[in-house]
């Protein structure tokens, strides 16, 4: 046989060993996704050496009523697997119709999925009743028990958006109204798994992928 035969022949044996390979390093090698909001640091010593380990924050506990008039609480929207949270005033002109338009094809795409749940919240609780949001949620199809617009005490609603989800306070009044459009996923723990500028298609784009790995990462643990 001819050297030139004996190359041609060793490659082609060797194209299926590295395609063996490649999707055995494929299905192995996962893409996790990150921790956001760290807390602190502690240190453990193991085996005469000190490890440090980063706690990262986990979202408390809240109750607000939604769109229905029901009380919907943080434990419940991440019982089932994991929401979406976000920010928002019915009044806000210009940066919540982008950013809850992006919010549909979010709902759109895991419509059949009971893992995935999304939480709007207003900044602006005074204006926002479960009445207007009610109106407000039915304008952009959101589906009951899937799509929650949810108001309550102003304090607490302060509390959360800065306090657990540490963003800046809303500044201003009525539809001038400043607020952040960042939106949260939120896995079952109640850690944030994602930040996205929720008015940005290719960053939604994004959070719809990062729901997928996660989902992903529940049935395959």
């Amino acid at each position: 046989m001819k050297p030139q035969q004996v190359l041609l022949l060793g490659l082609i044996l060797l194209v299926p060993v590295l395609a063996f390979l490649f999707l055995k390093s494929f299905g192995t090698n996962r893409y996790a996704l990150p921790t956001y909001l760290p807390d602190r640091v502690d240190s453990t010593q193991v085996g005469g050496k000190w490890q440090r380990d980063t706690v990262f924050h986990q979202i408390g506990d809240f109750r607000f009523a939604s769109q229905s008039g029901r009380e919907v609480t943080g434990a419940e929207l991440r019982k089932n697997g994991l929401y979406v949270a976000s920010f928002f005033f019915s009044t806000c002109p210009g940066a919540c119709p982008r950013l809850n338009s992006q919010l549909v094809r979010v709902q759109e795409k895991f419509r059949q999925d009971p893992r995935v749940r999304l939480a709007s919240f207003t900044v602006d609780p005074a204006t926002d009743s479960v009445q207007v949001l009610a109106r407000y949620a039915e304008s952009y199809g959101a589906i009951a028990g899937k799509w929650f617009f949810l108001t309550g005490d102003k304090t607490a609603l302060d509390r959360l958006a800065i306090e657990e989800f540490r963003l800046p306070a809303p500044t201003g009044n009525g539809p001038a109204l400043v607020h952040s459009q960042i939106v949260f996923l939120v896995d079952r723990n109640g850690q944030v798994r994602g930040r996205y500028e929720g008015t940005n298609e290719r960053d939604m784009n994004r959070l719809i992928t990062e729901i997928d790995v996660l989902l992903y990462t529940y049935e395959h643990p």
